[in-house]
């Protein structure tokens, strides 16, 4: 196996080369193909142990990592961050220094970004971002293998379109990994939900290395019209609850309707991260319908972490 990633933090996806970013997916082909087929235990990360710190409330990432670890033939630490020293005060430079004298690897959900930077700065084994404020690379992972799955291996034949708040942290990780790629994604929001200008300059300094580019489209029927994947995702994050009637107000134009998806391709797909806010960014009509990979999206989690678990813990 690829020992390059060997001891690696992933925070955000710039951290990969194109080359690297292609090495992940096809490992997870195979995992997946091989628990597809039967084979639920591939014991590389046997022995090792896997800390998971959660700020945030989790379904899919807690059950995607821990399977995942379980199925490598390690072990989880599930750590909730209010029941740690964190939440009487200790540094994170001092949890990242005592963890790594107790697991082989890290995985922190949390609020903000900066804590997995320190997490990382202070930590001599690897730190994976299970979702922070501005990134959420293994959903970005997950999303392009499950394009790469429906669409065909090379995406920069696609027109790849986010609706909604192109400043949410999906839409940032789906900018990057598309753009990683040398594909184009076309991100349909109102003015004031732009990427974060930070997002945009790693993407400038990484992924228009391939040939990869985004644009903004502030009309979502323009954006969608012949359109070969389309995303969504919920419009009030958590942490944003106190914004939530201007947020809905200002996003209302953006909710993906069967009318909305009519103006894409005819096999287009559908792609949402969940939770869904049903009824909000998506009607039932569309997540339940046709065009939906969600739930072939949701597995994928799995198989791409897998991958990058088992690249990445040495």
């Amino acid at each position: 196996m690829y020992s390059g990633l060997k001891n690696r933090d992933i925070l955000t996806l710039a951290e990969l080369s194109q080359e690297e970013l292609k090495i992940i997916l096809d490992v997870a082909y195979n995992f997946k193909l091989r628990y597809r087929t039967g084979e639920r235990i591939i014991p590389v990360l046997q022995g090792r142990h896997l800390a998971m710190i959660f700020e945030k409330p989790s379904t899919r990432t807690r059950v995607s990592f821990e399977t995942a670890m379980k199925e490598l033939g390690g072990d989880v630490i599930v750590l909730h961050a209010s029941e740690m020293q964190l939440a009487r005060g200790e540094t994170i430079e001092d949890t990242a220094r005592t963890l790594s004298r107790y697991v082989d690897g890290i995985m922190a959900r949390v609020y903000e970004h900066y804590k997995l930077e320190k997490l990382a700065e202070y930590s001599s084994v690897p730190v994976i971002n299970g979702l922070s404020d501005l990134h959420h690379p293994m959903q970005g992972l997950a999303d392009v293998f499950t394009i790469i799955e429906k669409k065909g291996r090379d995406v920069s034949k696609l027109k790849i379109v986010f609706v909604g708040d192109g400043g949410d942290n999906v839409a940032h990780s789906l900018m990057l990994a598309i753009g990683l790629l040398g594909g184009r994604l076309i991100i349909s929001s109102p003015k004031g939900y732009d990427p974060h200008p930070s997002v945009v300059k790693l993407f400038e300094e990484t992924a228009s290395k391939y040939g990869g580019s985004f644009e903004i489209v502030r009309d979502p029927w323009e954006a969608v019209r012949g359109a070969d994947v389309v995303y969504t995702d919920v419009w009030v994050s958590m942490g944003q609850e106190k914004e939530r009637e201007r947020r809905v107000r200002d996003l209302e134009p953006y909710r993906v309707t069967s009318l909305l998806m009519s103006y894409a391709k005819n096999d287009a797909i559908f792609m949402h991260c969940l939770p869904a806010h049903r009824g909000e960014e998506v009607t039932d009509s569309v997540i339940d319908g046709k065009w939906s990979v969600v739930w072939d999206q949701a597995e994928n989690r799995k198989h791409v972490q897998k991958a990058v678990l088992a690249l990445v813990i040495p």
